[in-house]
């Protein structure tokens, strides 16, 4: 079942209605996990960094030992023409998916040229800019690039953040805080993190087992443009306790404002509004 609604999926050359089958029992991807996807969007008339998501998926595939099929060039040029399918001011969720086929030596290792390819856009509405959630610590944690394929936007990742969410949801909590193998943030279940202290920026550095996000890296790039100066460091919970504001970023809502960890309360501060509206004056003036 989908996550939105009016779906529009490339399989197979061309541009199909709805959610069609494309993916079968005995491939590689549904046996063994190796699948791959990215998410763009586009929202307000634009889609904001849309070339780096279609390279980040080719990287992707590369890390899980998937063969690309679509150069990233293609791909863009294949989700501009099925963004024209939608209202320009629908916003649209963009899924570009690969997944094996084919099994090697064992089964295990995916065979080099045999790879599934679609994309899928959905409407998915943006969350309201008043949208804010809440963080707890959960006992789970951010895995290692020695134990899982962390540099890669894979969906075998997924099923650790789930039960990271459903503990915390569980709890009362929108959100977890989750740590590193050393007990250091890392990020959020669904998205990489900031926090404000004495008018700086900070977010934890990125140390290989979380994905430093794109949105992340346009959130720094946008800050430090206005002047606003930014710490990527090691940051530990007490840091969050010490914060005065703190907010999420991704992909699916850009910016999402927490309001409490743990017992610590922070206002929706004008740090975490000066973000998304440089976010969004960014994307409008590149013309994504």
């Amino acid at each position: 079942m989908a996550t939105g609604h009016n779906v529009q999926t490339y399989w197979e050359g061309r541009w199909q209605e709805g959610n069609p089958l494309v993916m079968r029992a005995a491939d590689h991807g549904s046996w063994l996990g190796t699948t791959v996807f990215d998410g763009a969007r586009r929202a307000h008339g634009v889609a904001p960094d849309l070339a780096l998501h279609c390279a980040r998926i080719n990287r992707s595939a590369r890390a899980l030992m998937i063969t690309p099929t679509v150069g990233d060039g293609e791909i863009e040029a294949i989700v501009r023409d099925g963004l024209r399918r939608f209202p320009r001011a629908a916003p649209i969720y963009i899924r570009p998916m690969y997944w094996a086929l084919h099994g090697g030596d064992l089964g295990i290792i995916p065979e080099p040229d045999a790879t599934g390819f679609c994309i899928c856009l959905e409407e998915i509405p943006l969350a309201p800019p008043e949208a804010t959630t809440t963080l707890t610590t959960t006992r789970f944690r951010r895995p290692t690039l020695d134990c899982a394929v962390v540099n890669a936007k894979a969906g075998c990742l997924y099923p650790n953040n789930a039960r990271m969410l459903a503990e915390v949801r569980a709890r009362g909590f929108g959100n977890a805080l989750v740590a590193d193998a050393l007990g250091n943030v890392a990020e959020s279940a669904t998205a990489n993190v900031f926090m404000v202290r004495d008018g700086e920026v900070f977010t934890p550095i990125a140390n290989g087992c979380f994905l430093a996000g794109i949105t992340r890296s346009r959130h720094i790039a946008n800050l430090r443009a206005a002047g606003v100066t930014v710490h990527e460091t090691v940051l530990s919970f007490a840091d969050f306790h010490a914060a005065d504001e703190v907010f999420l970023s991704g992909n699916m809502h850009k910016v999402t404002a927490v309001t409490g960890f743990d017992g610590t309360g922070y206002q929706v501060g004008p740090m975490t509004r000066r973000v998304r509206e440089l976010y969004w004056d960014w994307a409008h003036s590149a013309g994504a």
